[in-house]
């Protein structure tokens, strides 16, 4: 099992460069309710597919989507010291926060993630 960024479920989606390590990866993930807006949003900008279409084909993926409730949004604000020399954003400390939490690695196109030391794998799509 592994946590889906929303960087690699855009490339999934979009059939950017490492969507076919994510395909075969992100079957049976998990991803946080913000990072599945985040891509959604992205999406929308990008294609204005509307969001019930990448509904539609992430379905195959069985993803878990886990709420980004108050011990989410906590988990995530106390990254920011580690995180904020690399600029992460909200959606990737909410990210790490899961993966942390759930002692699960991570999927992401990410690659300044890789420089982390923060007791989770990052496993990098390109």
């Amino acid at each position: 099992m592994i946590v889906v960024d929303a960087s690699a479920m855009i490339a999934l989606l979009r059939k950017e460069p490492g969507f076919d390590l994510v395909a075969r990866e992100a079957v049976g993930g998990v991803m946080s309710a913000l990072n599945l807006a985040e891509t959604y949003s992205r999406l929308f900008d990008l294609t204005q597919i509307a969001p019930i279409e990448w509904e539609r084909a992430i379905e195959p993926l069985s993803l878990s989507v886990i709420p980004f409730d108050e011990a989410a949004a906590v988990a995530a604000a106390k990254l920011r010291p580690a995180t904020k020399r690399l600029g992460l954003s909200l959606g990737d400390r909410a990210c790490l926060a899961l993966a942390i939490e759930r002692k699960l690695p991570v999927l992401t196109g990410d690659r300044v993630w890789a420089t982390l030391d923060l007791g989770v794998e990052v496993r990098l799509i390109r």
